[in-house]
C-alpha cells in the first residue's frame, strides 16, 4: 500500500485536460461562468473550480476558497488586477450588486485573469486533493481509517480515478467542515469514500466510487431545506457523476 501522503504526478499536458474537463463541468467551458452567483446563494463562485468568495464579514456553511486561489496564482507567478489585490472579501455585496456589474471593467478583468490561468487552477485543485487525504484519515478510527486509505487508492491508481476524486473534492470538498452538514449528515469526498466496499480495481472501482457519490448527494438533496430547492441540482449532479464512469474520464 502507498504510503499515507499523496503525491499526484501529472504531466502539464495532462493538468491542461483536467483543467479544461473541470470548466466544462462547473462553467460549460465559457468565459460567462468564470464569474457566477447563483440565485439563492450567499456568496460568488468564481474560476473553473467556482471558487466561494463571500462578501467581506460574512461567511456561511460552505467552504471559502477563492482567497487561497488567488495566493496560489500569485505564489506561481500570476499577476492579479490591482483592485484585486486589495480586496477583503468579494466586492459585490450582493447578486444584485454582482449581474448590474456583470459587464464592468473590473469583471472582465477578472474573468480574463481566471480564463488564462486554467492550467494554475487545476493545480491548485490537485494540491487541495494532495493535502485531502491526511486531513480525511486524521478522526478516524484505525480499522476505518484503512478502509478509507485503501478505497482513496483504489480509486487514484488511474488517471480517470484521478480526475473523479479530483473533480469531486472541487465539486462538493472534503467533508470535514462542521458547517457542512445537513441534519449531521454531510457529503464530502469523506463520506463518499465511507460509503465503498469492494476490492476490484479499474472500472469497478470508478463505478462504485460514482455509486456511492450518487448516494451521498441524494441524501444531502433529502436533507437540504425545502427553501433551497436542492432537487432541481440533482439531475446536472448526477450529470457531473456520469463523467467519472468514462473511460474517457482523464481526457
Amino acid at each position: 500500500m502507498p504510503a499515507p501522503g499523496f503525491d499526484i504526478s501529472i504531466p502539464p499536458s495532462q493538468v491542461r485536460r483536467l483543467g479544461r474537463k473541470i470548466w466544462h463541468n462547473e462553467c460549460r467551458g465559457t468565459s460567462s461562468g468564470l464569474t457566477s452567483w447563483n440565485r439563492g446563494e450567499e456568496f460568488a463562485s468564481l474560476g473553473i473550480g467556482h471558487f466561494i468568495w463571500y462578501p467581506e464579514g460574512r461567511s456561511g456553511p460552505f467552504q471559502e476558497s477563492f482567497p487561497q486561489l488567488l495566493a496560489f496564482l500569485e505564489r506561481h507567478g500570476a499577476v492579479l488586477p490591482d483592485w484585486l489585490t486589495v480586496c477583503v472579501g468579494c466586492p459585490w455585496p450582493s447578486r444584485r450588486d454582482f449581474q448590474q456589474d456583470f459587464h464592468s471593467q473590473r469583471m472582465d478583468e477578472l474573468r480574463r485573469l481566471l480564463a488564462q490561468t486554467v492550467p494554475l487552477q487545476a493545480r491548485f485543485i490537485v494540491e487541495r486533493l494532495e493535502g485531502a487525504l491526511p486531513r480525511m484519515l486524521a478522526g478516524l478510527a484505525p480499522d476505518e481509517r484503512r478502509r478509507v486509505r485503501s478505497q482513496f487508492y483504489r480509486v487514484a491508481r488511474q488517471p480517470a480515478g484521478v480526475y473523479a476524486l479530483v473533480d469531486y473534492v472541487n465539486f462538493k470538498g472534503e467533508g470535514l467542515k462542521a458547517q457542512e452538514n445537513y441534519n449531521g449528515e454531510a457529503w464530502g469526498l469523506l463520506q463518499v469514500l465511507q460509503g465503498m466496499n469492494g476490492t476490484l480495481p479499474g472500472r469497478p472501482a470508478l463505478e462504485e466510487f460514482a455509486q456511492s457519490a450518487d448516494r451521498v448527494l441524494t441524501r444531502r438533496v433529502q436533507n437540504s431545506p425545502p427553501d433551497r430547492h436542492e432537487a432541481l441540482w440533482l439531475p446536472g449532479w448526477r450529470q457531473r457523476l456520469q463523467t467519472y464512469r468514462a473511460p474517457t474520464a482523464d481526457s
